[in-house]
């Protein structure tokens, strides 16, 4: 579990955390501006703030590439009856290429 503020280590991802991607790919879609052929969620990190910041590392098939995706995912507190939202997301990234900070990431 992080501290407060700080990012996890990078996982895999597990059944709850792949749901969540899952969730928000239409939303990452619309951002880049076309559905990917596929969409498959490689790796993410987590920071707990009021509610919980992810990092997504996604592999999709952008123009048949097979690049990946990397997104910022906010997950509100469920007292705050808000739903989850892509903050930022990097697109166009090799497989090769860490999840980074997410004030470089583009809006």
């Amino acid at each position: 579990m992080p501290m407060c503020g700080g990012w996890s280590d990078i996982k895999l991802f597990d059944p709850e955390v792949k749901k969540i991607c899952l969730e928000v790919r239409p939303m990452i879609e619309k951002m880049v501006g076309t559905d990917f052929k596929i969409f498959i969620p490689l790796v993410w990190s987590s920071q707990v703030v009021a509610g919980t910041n992810y990092m997504f590392k996604v592999l999709v098939d952008v123009d048949g590439d097979g690049v990946c995706v990397h997104a910022l995912i906010f997950q509100p507190l469920p007292c705050s009856e808000k739903e989850l939202s892509v903050m930022k997301i990097q697109c166009h990234k090799s497989i090769d290429d860490p999840l980074i900070p997410p004030e470089h990431l583009q809006k």
